[in-house]
């Protein structure tokens, strides 16, 4: 597996990421067309990717760190068949070597459900493994998604 950096995806790559985003989000967080992504993108200042792909250049994994209100804020999705292998903690390593802070969304229950109709594993326990510290008291709470959010310092 190889990770790159990049400012923008590619016209090939951006239905991959959109892909797995539909196939490992919950259903409430899809996208259903292209467009309805860019204009999230575009939403997003200072927008960087790194992008896990396979040996055949299949995206398997992306992270993106962008700014808000001044601080740096993060998404990562990995394809659930490769939870638990390091992957997802590679990814993360990547967005901390550039980053002294990381800020985060993370669903904090087991209630949604994706696309597919099972479950949306909540990833807090590899946040929390990878020195993240939850912030209970700050939650997003929205018809879309009910989150809890974390924050990663460089010590």
């Amino acid at each position: 597996m190889k990770i790159t950096e990049q400012q923008a995806l590619t016209k090939e790559q951006q239905p991959q990421v959109i892909n797995l985003w539909n196939k490992e989000y919950p259903d409430t967080l899809s996208y259903q067309t292209e467009e309805q992504f860019n204009d999230y993108l575009k939403g997003l200042k200072e927008l960087e990717h790194q992008l896990l792909t396979d040996e055949q250049g299949t995206l398997q994994g992306w992270a993106i760190t962008f700014e808000r209100e001044g601080a740096t804020w993060f998404a990562i999705i990995l394809d659930s068949q490769l939870h638990g292998k390091g992957l997802g903690s590679r990814l993360l390593d990547k967005l901390k070597l550039k980053h002294k802070v990381l800020n985060g969304w993370v669903i904090d229950h087991d209630q949604a459900v994706k696309p597919d109709g099972s479950l949306y594993r909540s990833p807090l326990g590899f946040y929390l493994k990878n020195d993240f510290e939850l912030l209970p008291g700050t939650r997003l709470e929205l018809d879309k998604i009910s989150a809890v959010k974390i924050v990663w310092q460089r010590h």
